[in-house]
């Protein structure tokens, strides 16, 4: 989780922010081990029925109150919280999952992705960074995640379905809940949220329906669609748990802590009540009562990595860093390829001056999940701190580049282009974004 002097939110001061492309205005993920982990258990399913892996599709957080779910490429699906908020069990954010898996299954991304070069909108959707991401992991699968919250039309157009498509992923995701044994009409449910909506002005709608056409004919057409698979899904208790943990952990950060402890007993599971309230205490600077809550929750789990790292947040947060320090190890030894625990632990270590230890954490999380602007702000200072300037400039240029602001990464690029060795990886990184801030700047 995030120091609270990097990246933080006013509104959500504990969750972790990746910002993206390029606007100060584009929205950005919340980023927290813990849900996204949760989010995976209530995925794996349905992408399982869809044929997609899981551990290649990630579900990330958009930091957006607004109700709006969407894919921009093959490896992740993005949920607006405000949309999670909304569910009212697993087999609504199910359908919300089985639905964009859907449009990745049936080929849409894939076909827009391809009519985009001939589209003019390179910068809007920042190709340039899209190649940049796929230099610094080594696949094109970096690509997606580029453009959440830019608000030009033609990216508009780009992640408006039609109908046709609707039809098609409606069709399939009810077909995967059906395969992995959850119940269909939580498809159904979700529609039943925007009903009438269509009869708004544009400007009024939630972004899903201005992405997800509805009419009252889809509508009943998934009804149909519902019936005529069988609405026989059986109540999976895994599922449930998760969903009430990723939504009562969500709601406790984007909601006010005194509504949060006013219903903590509307969370049937003890260890999701003492983490939310743990969360909210912890908001409200009431440090020990917030340990002693999530003490609690850990003496119910002990062996639950995302409490062990809630409580070395909670602690790092409150400048107890030793103590911080070895709540992060115990969590990173739970989940020791969990890149955000990792994350967190490296940014502990390198608070306590333990810049080899902090490095060796910062590079493993980034080899895991590059996404992390944090992570690649510490693991660029562990580098600075080691002598090895180059390095430090590289992991600059590449955080600069992933949050789209181009002239930045450019800069810091060519300084580290100028530091390393020439025909090294390090080097060849360091050109591949320093030539894609050139093509950004010529297409301004």
């Amino acid at each position: 989780m995030i120091f609270h002097r990097v990246f933080r939110l006013a509104s959500i001061p504990l969750m972790l922010l990746w910002m993206a492309a390029a606007p100060l205005h584009a929205q950005g993920l919340l980023r927290d081990s813990d849900i996204e982990y949760g989010l995976k258990q209530l995925a794996t399913p349905v992408l399982s029925a869809a044929g997609l892996n899981p551990n290649r599709v990630k579900i990330l957080v958009v930091n957006s109150s607004s109700l709006n779910a969407f894919v921009v490429g093959n490896d992740a699906i993005f949920v607006h919280y405000g949309l999670i908020n909304r569910m009212k069990n697993a087999p609504m954010l199910q359908a919300v999952l089985a639905h964009e898996a859907a449009h990745i299954a049936n080929g849409h991304i894939v076909r827009r992705m391809g009519n985009l070069a001939s589209a003019r909108t390179a910068s809007g959707l920042g190709l340039a960074l899209a190649a940049v991401a796929a230099a610094t992991t080594g696949s094109g699968a970096a690509a997606s995640g580029i453009a959440i919250g830019t608000q030009s039309s033609a990216q508009r157009q780009f992640f408006k379905h039609t109908r046709a498509e609707e039809a098609s992923a409606d069709q399939s995701g009810i077909r995967f809940l059906k395969s992995a044994g959850i119940r269909p009409s939580g498809m159904s449910e979700v529609l039943e949220i925007f009903s009438g909506q269509d009869l708004l002005s544009e400007t009024r709608q939630d972004p899903y329906l201005r992405s997800h056409p509805l009419s009252r004919d889809r509508l009943r057409a998934v009804k149909g669609f519902v019936a005529a698979y069988g609405d026989d899904g059986k109540d999976d208790p895994t599922a449930a748990y998760w969903f009430e943990r990723v939504k009562g952990k969500l709601s406790a950060y984007t909601r006010a802590p005194k509504w949060t402890l006013r219903r903590l007993e509307e969370t049937p599971y003890p260890d999701v009540r003492l983490l939310r309230e743990a969360v909210a205490e912890h908001r409200q600077s009431r440090t020990k009562q917030a340990l002693s809550a999530i003490d609690k929750a850990i003496a119910r789990r002990p062996n639950d990595p995302f409490l062990h790292e809630q409580r070395g947040q909670i602690l790092f947060e409150t400048r107890n860093f030793q103590a911080a320090t070895a709540a992060y190890a115990r969590a990173v030894k739970l989940a020791p390829n969990d890149a955000l625990i990792l994350s967190g632990y490296g940014r502990a270590l390198l608070v306590q001056d333990d810049v080899r230890g902090a490095k060796r954490a910062l590079e493993k999380a980034r080899s895991i999940d590059f996404r992390d602007g944090s992570m690649m702000r510490d693991l660029s200072v562990a580098y600075a701190r080691n002598g090895e300037q180059g390095m430090a400039a590289l992991i600059t240029a590449e955080r600069y580049a992933l949050s789209g602001r181009m002239k930045d990464a450019g800069i810091h690029a060519k300084r580290a282009a100028g530091l390393l060795p020439a025909g090294s990886g390090p080097r060849q990184r360091a050109d591949d974004v320093l030539n894609a801030a050139q093509r950004a700047a010529k297409r301004r």
